[in-house]
């Protein structure tokens, strides 16, 4: 196992990683509903494909992370899961910029697959809304090398990742014929 990278502070970590959460959940929320009228020099839809690849990038990342530490393979675990964060972030990040700059998309398909649809981005849309502090307070139990609780929150946060960074990219498949 790994050394701790931080000095442990339960009562500080916990409220930075709550304000943390709150102020991102209340960005996204609030900034999904603005719109900038403003001429991008390119497809503003640019965004939803360079979204669909960072998901893409960071499925493949968890499945390194997951491996790497089954394999006993710490360091490599600590850095994949890290560089999962940060691309997680950039993922936040252009996210925001195509709902500031598109407007929303309707689905266009209907029946069965209609359905399959609004299931997977209904399910994608409310764990995306809670997994940040979980991988915040899993990343935590990390860098203070608090392994128990680190294992014990990862089998929650984990899955839960995976299935909003995949279905983020099924969303994408499945909507961007119906971009304008």
């Amino acid at each position: 196992m790994l050394e701790a990278s931080i000095k442990k502070n339960d009562k500080k970590a916990n409220i930075l990683i709550i304000i943390f959460s709150v102020i991102v959940f209340v960005a996204v929320v609030f900034l999904s509903r603005i719109k900038l009228e403003i001429e991008l020099p390119f497809n503003v839809h640019l965004f939803a494909k360079i979204n669909a690849v960072i998901n893409s990038m960071v499925s493949f990342l968890l499945l390194v992370g997951l491996l790497a530490v089954k394999r006993g393979n710490y360091r490599l675990h600590k850095k994949v899961m890290i560089t999962a964060m940060v691309l997680s972030l950039l993922f936040l990040v252009s996210y925001i910029c195509h709902h500031l700059f598109s407007d929303s998309t309707s689905y266009g398909g209907d029946g069965f697959v209609k359905g399959v649809y609004y299931f997977i981005l209904i399910t994608h849309i409310i764990l995306a809304a809670i997994i940040l502090p979980f991988i915040l307070f899993t990343s935590y139990r990390a860098l203070i090398a608090e392994w128990p609780g680190h294992r014990k929150l990862a089998k929650i946060t984990w899955p839960i990742w995976f299935y909003v960074s995949v279905t983020g990219v099924v969303v994408y498949w499945m909507i961007s014929p119906y971009y304008l």
